[in-house]
């Protein structure tokens, strides 16, 4: 089955940026879709953005639209989320997740992440100054 583990989560300054990667295992990743999703302390997970199978399409939170970019490089198994000109509020535990979602748009912007069924651990990103 497939196996997904995040890295690259830390500490940086508000402004400042990171580069999320997710490695996928057990099976070829670019049979799924690829989500990262997002939920910081006390509050319910988020929607951060979507990705197709193909890498045709591609979606955003609201959020951290013209922050973010999502990308896959599926000859190596490999996800990412770059983040730029990050915010306090973008403190959170970040997942990435893959599935079959009916719609990269609702995708990114539901913390429900329906269709997504396997699930990384998590990686902390705290923004702080």
């Amino acid at each position: 089955q497939l196996q997904l583990v995040e890295s690259g989560g830390g500490l940086v300054q508000p402004g400042g940026s990171l580069r999320l990667s997710c490695a996928a295992s057990g099976v070829s990743s670019d049979y799924y879709a690829i989500g990262w999703f997002r939920q910081a302390p006390g509050k319910e997970r988020e929607g951060v953005s979507c990705i197709s199978r193909s890498a045709g399409s591609a979606d955003y939170a609201d959020s951290v639209k013209g922050r973010f970019t999502i990308s896959r490089d599926n000859a190596k198994n490999m996800m990412y989320l770059q983040m730029n000109s990050l915010k306090p509020e973008d403190t959170a535990v970040y997942y990435c997740a893959a599935g079959h979602p009916l719609l990269i748009s609702v995708c990114a912007r539901s913390g429900a992440a329906y269709g997504m069924n396997y699930w990384g651990k998590g990686t902390l990103v705290t923004v702080s100054s």
